[in-house]
């Protein structure tokens, strides 16, 4: 049996989550760790057979603890299998031991983790049965020992992980509910929010949305010096023939012993939850943890905050509320960012208040000026901590009510009187053209100011705001001012309650994304255009279900489709569809891969009192659906995405590269004297006439922009193509 490292200095490596590792580097070193470094995904380290055991144990913040075994460079698998097989695995474990590999590879020749894997488990084997006979098996979950491979940039380091599984499963938690933290990124929250100062005083902490109860748990093992790998049965060094059995039971003793008395007294901790299933998972898991008698829970809604209780001089708020990416509707977390702000200032002057958050538009709901913000990921999700001193002196003058969550400027800038004035003149001179011209829904600005970056479209007495994406030279806290100017002044400089303001932030789109669902409050209203009624939607989708700079080129559609029939593909919510049909086309066929808007498209139609057969409405990926046809049309429009690499479709599509084999394609599916209207939104498009020298080619782009876009020429291409 080899040499015990019980005091053999070990190099070692802590993994940790993004933007844990300042943290963790602190932890470390309070553990006894030496030459502490922060390093690529988490922290080197060096210490004794201890120091590693008390990491595996206390480590709050870590995933897992390697120990390195070797580093080689190796360029492919068979140099891999080489390396991995001539390491003396059977110095360390019996071949009646279970084991997994895992692999990890970053700028490697070999490019396959999973075959990598494979081969590196196969030199393990195959060394166990060349040096005792017999060869161990494998075991993916809990494996009596687990080999991690990093390979970056040819080098391998093949280590040991201590951890045998990541560090966060303290063993309370078995139902996290919708949208749980993990309990280091929890441990690291708590600590940047300061909770390891203020328990030692002992105040109080609540978590007024706590989900399954992680942030109040931790925050109890933490109070309590509590070790959290203590209720952990299983690790990765227990099979390890250099595992010293007899100084891992004293450490697990000595932690008990400071469990023991640190849980004598803590301060008041207590969580509240609005679904009842959260706060019974939050329950048991403050059993299995052994908090039960420490901690409360308690079903709450946010509104109650505050209520039947009288509130410490001072203590913590902290908690995780519902992010609007993942579960719901941003709308309605606006509201509860702003009633969660409304209760601290109202029951909890003097305490501290710190908040999860994934998106900027909700910070400020809060009602308060933010002391202090740390970025964190969870997971892949970029967020940010935000710390709030409950003080009058950091209260905003007033909530913030409005859908958009935008918070009013008190004061506006000499650029948002000259936005003021253009607006002014705009609005004098669109809405005589509109009501000469009898529309109501139209563009009145168009970044006429270039710092002034927004799109304002009427629709009726609603109004639809869009922010072009600021170029990365402008600064974001700026371009951010200058949209809450706008917001600011529009109610009043349009007449109209700031409930009818819609706000949008335009970033450059790829694939569908333009009409992907940004919020959900199905909030649908009718509008008229060229005398046909349509139901469009300014707060759940970046776009309204009404292309207006298509209100000439559906005008044309109209004028062309008497006694035709007529196709239109990517179809969106029919809108060309309708004008076709009131125009006196013999049949319309509309086109479009999304249920919601071929739905959309039906309501449409129906509320122009066109249904029936002759009317169809189909739910297919067009490029495929256009392959498949076999029937003519005398009139078809064909309006497709810039790109889409949708789920939905088998390949890729870009436009500029594919147009001349879709135009190809469509025409296949013309009468002999029919016409195809084709269009798109890419500014710099080019259309390859030469290729497409069958057809009678005829861009039509400029008669088709509404007078209201002329500011923006480019707003659509536009052809007529005939055979």
């Amino acid at each position: 049996m080899p040499t015990n490292h019980m005091s053999t200095e070990l190099n070692l490596f802590a993994a940790a989550a993004k933007g844990l590792e300042p943290l963790l580097v602190d932890e470390l070193v309070a553990l006894g760790a030496k030459n502490v470094r922060q390093g690529r995904g988490g922290v080197n380290f060096s210490g004794d057979l201890e120091v590693a055991y008390r990491v595996c144990l206390w480590s709050r913040l870590a995933g897992r603890v390697f120990l390195p075994l070797l580093h080689a460079p190796v360029a492919d698998t068979d140099q891999l299998y080489q390396v991995v097989g001539d390491f003396p695995w059977e110095e360390h474990f019996d071949a009646t031991n279970t084991f997994a590999v895992d692999c990890n590879l970053q700028d490697s020749q070999i490019t396959h983790s999973r075959y990598a894997a494979l081969k590196a488990k196969d030199a393990v084997v195959d060394r166990f049965r060349d040096q005792t006979g017999t060869r161990p098996d494998i075991e993916l979950q809990q494996p009596d020992w687990r080999l991690n491979l990093w390979i970056h940039k040819d080098l391998l380091t093949l280590s040991l992980d201590l951890s045998g599984e990541s560090l966060h499963r303290r063993g309370y938690r078995t139902e996290g509910g919708r949208a749980p933290l993990k309990e280091n990124l929890a441990a690291a929250l708590l600590i940047r929010a300061g909770w390891p100062e203020v328990a030692q005083q002992n105040m109080p902490l609540i978590d007024p949305m706590c989900g399954s109860g992680t942030l109040v748990l931790e925050a109890a093992l933490m109070a309590g010096d509590c070790a959290p790998g203590l209720a952990r049965e299983y690790s990765g060094f227990l099979h390890w023939k250099q595992h010293d059995a007899e100084l891992w039971h004293r450490l697990r003793d000595e932690a008990t012993e400071r469990r023991r008395q640190g849980l004598e007294q803590l301060p008041r901790l207590t969580g509240y939850d609005c679904d009842a299933r959260a706060v019974k998972n939050a329950w048991a898991n403050a059993e299995r943890a052994g908090l039960q008698d420490k901690v409360h829970f308690e079903r709450r809604d946010l509104q109650q905050l505050g209520e039947d209780e009288v509130p410490a001089a001072s203590g913590l708020i902290i908690t995780n509320p519902p992010y609007g990416e993942r579960l719901g509707e941003v709308k309605a977390l606006l509201e509860l960012y702003a009633l969660l702000g409304e209760r601290v200032r109202q029951h909890f002057l003097h305490w501290k208040l710190s908040v999860f958050t994934s998106g900027t538009e909700f910070g400020p709901q809060l009602g308060m000026r933010a002391r202090r913000k740390h970025a964190f990921f969870n997971g892949s999700l970029k967020c940010q901590l935000l710390h709030f001193d409950i003080e009058p002196a950091s209260f905003f003058r007033e909530a913030v009510t409005a859908p958009h969550g935008l918070a009013p400027v008190a004061e506006l800038s000499d650029g948002a009187q000259m936005f003021a004035n253009r607006l002014k003149k705009n609005l004098k001179r669109w809405r005589k053209w509109a009501r000469r011209n009898q529309i109501s829904c139209y563009r009145v600005y168009d970044a006429d100011l270039p710092e002034y970056a927004v799109a304002i479209d009427l629709y009726g007495d609603q109004v639809h705001v869009q922010e072009y994406q600021a170029p990365a030279t402008i600064d974001e806290r700026l371009a951010r001012r200058r949209l809450r100017e706008v917001v600011t002044m529009l109610p009043e400089l349009l007449e109209l309650d700031p409930e009818a303001i819609h706000v949008k932030t335009r970033k450059r789109q790829r694939g569908t994304a333009q009409y992907d669902r940004q919020e959900q409050q199905g909030e649908f209203f009718e509008v008229i255009e060229g005398g046909l009624r349509f139901l469009v939607n300014l707060s759940d989708y970046l776009d309204t279900g009404l292309f207006l700079d298509h209100r000439q080129t559906r005008a044309l559609i109209r004028s062309m489709a008497a006694g035709k029939s007529f196709l239109n593909l990517f179809a969106y919510t029919g809108s060309v569809s309708v004008y076709a049909a009131d125009g006196g086309a013999s049949s319309t066929t509309t086109v479009d891969m999304s249920t919601t808007y071929t739905q959309w498209a039906e309501k449409n139609l129906a509320l122009n009192g066109f249904s029936g057969p002759q009317h169809r409405i189909i739910r297919a990926d067009c490029l495929s659906w256009i392959e498949q046809c076999s029937e003519r049309y005398d009139l078809i429009f064909l309006d497709p995405p810039t790109f889409s690499n949708s789920k939905r479709m088998e390949d890729s599509f870009d436009i500029q590269r594919d147009h001349v084999q879709l135009i190809r394609e469509t025409c296949r599916l013309l009468a002999d004297d029919g016409v195809l209207i084709f269009s798109n939104n890419l500014r710099r498009f080019k259309m390859d006439d030469e290729q497409l020298a069958e057809f009678e080619i005829e861009n039509i782009s400029r008669q088709t922009v509404p007078e209201d876009f002329s500011r923006r020429q480019r707003i659509h291409n536009c052809w007529r193509i005939v055979k």
